[in-house]
């Protein structure tokens, strides 16, 4: 086992290493050009139609284009926003939330090129339900050829879920619930089990009616509670953001108990941790707008980059903010407990509570979310008659998460993530002309003037 460890420890070294980064930043950038930066310039175009796509329409789907992407966001909004941010800033200083958001605005670009590939090329499976994803416009977008590695995506998608999706989400819901609450852990792990169950076992109009309840409730709850935590420190605002900016271009020296990060280390734990709190790149939130009620890709795509916006540029900024003008990033605390730290600094008795459950909703959603992602790899490998046993062991290991130690499962999970993004990135780049083509044919359609009949 300590050779396995090792092993896979020098792989993922190099999976999550600065090539990688650099490809999923390149990738990002690369597409934000060849869209004119159109993402970024219809973010409020991207609003109205997440709004207007509350109850879906008469195209075919599972799930209306806003439960679309709350199933998306249920995944992407977890852990990452309050432990991941946290840990980004303790390891490469108040410059790595910079690095952050610029990870987020061209990570928007990717988003939406998958999700418009994933309408454009997704299937209808024996049981009636869409399916699409990755692992589908490889093999439709580029041929039969390219199939190896739609399987490549799938295999890295299912084992990864366990993981990151499954295990590792449980397991934090019952430390964080034990240490603020004492509430044993295998009484979580039960209680879990129920819930999850309950939402699972009823498949993906049953995730995507739940998280399209439960997302926006539970982020605006932590949106409120961070920006209650920015007014009491709204006096180190401006210089906790000259802070930011100073530290992203000169790294910050050793102080208190912060030992120190460069430029590289802001980069680095800025864009690696972007990416595993929003996900753009890797391919997953494409399942999940597969099953969107639409006929338009480009439309739904300009939903999908939303997930995003809100994931990062909101959500972990709040989280960043918080850390960095409370001024408890310099303590030398890391992960979950810096921003439990942060909260229970500005809100006296109750902040820490506020985090807790923060992550204990957080991480339930993206165990549902996961488990759409999960579900449809399986599907493509070994067809709908795995769906449900695949649907009865999920559920069935959320419990182990939260009674047993998890490094060795978090380095292949992590790893697996990594290698999750090489098919997906390598088809984003070759299947860019088709998103550009259908980009433009969408806009143009839009300008064109509406003919009148005569009288």
């Amino acid at each position: 086992m300590e050779v396995l460890t090792e092993f896979l420890t020098l792989i993922n070294g190099i999976v999550w290493g600065p090539y990688m980064l650099a490809l999923i930043l390149g990738t990002g950038i690369f597409l934000t050009v060849g869209l004119n930066v159109m993402p970024i310039r219809k973010i409020p175009t991207g609003f109205r139609l997440l709004w207007g796509g509350r109850k879906g329409g008469a195209a075919e789907g599972e799930l209306s284009p806003f439960n679309a992407l709350m199933t998306s966001l249920s995944a992407t909004v977890g852990t990452g926003n309050i432990a991941g941010v946290a840990t980004a800033v303790a390891l490469g200083g108040p410059g790595a939330l910079f690095w952050m958001w610029i990870t987020a605005l061209v990570g928007m670009a990717t988003k939406y090129a998958e999700a418009v590939l994933a309408v454009k090329f997704r299937e209808v499976d024996e049981q009636g339900n869409h399916a699409g994803g990755p692992m589908y416009y490889i093999r439709n977008g580029l041929g039969k050829k390219w199939a190896w590695l739609a399987a490549a995506f799938a295999f890295f998608g299912a084992f990864a879920g366990f993981g990151i999706g499954n295990t590792v989400q449980s397991n934090s819901v019952a430390d964080g619930l034990n240490s603020a609450f004492g509430i044993p852990t295998w009484v979580t792990g039960v209680v879990l089990f129920v819930l999850v169950a309950a939402v699972v076992l009823g498949g993906v109009k049953r995730v995507g009616e739940v998280a399209g309840k439960l997302v926006p409730a539970m982020g605006i709850g932590y949106f409120i509670c961070g920006i209650l935590v920015l007014l009491v420190n709204l006096s180190e605002l401006p210089a906790a953001f000259a802070l930011i900016i100073d530290s992203a271009f000169n790294g910050h020296a050793a102080t208190g108990g912060f030992a120190g990060a460069a430029i590289a280390q802001a980069i680095r734990f800025g864009v690696a941790r972007g990416v595993f709190s929003n996900e753009a790149g890797l391919g997953s939130a494409a399942i999940a707008h597969a099953h969107a009620k639409t006929d338009n890709p480009v439309k739904q795509g300009m939903v999908a980059m939303l997930g995003t916006f809100i994931d990062t540029i909101i959500v972990c900024s709040i989280t960043g903010l918080a850390i960095v003008a409370s001024g408890v990033w310099e303590t030398g605390t890391k992960g979950a407990p810096l921003t439990a730290a942060a909260f229970e600094s500005s809100l006296p008795g109750v902040g820490e509570y506020i985090v807790a459950i923060s992550l204990a909703v957080f991480a339930f959603t993206t165990i549902l979310g996961w488990s759409v992602y999960g579900e449809r790899c399986v599907e493509y490998l070994f067809g709908v008659k795995a769906i449900k046993p695949f649907r009865v062991l999920w559920v069935a290991v959320v419990p182990v998460g939260t009674v047993v130690g998890l490094d060795f499962v978090w380095l292949l999970a992590d790893t697996f993530n990594a290698l999750m993004a090489l098919p997906n990135l390598v088809a984003l780049l070759l299947l860019s002309p088709v998103v550009f083509k259908l980009t433009r044919e969408n806009f143009s359609k839009e300008k064109q003037p509406v003919a009148v009949k005569a009288s």
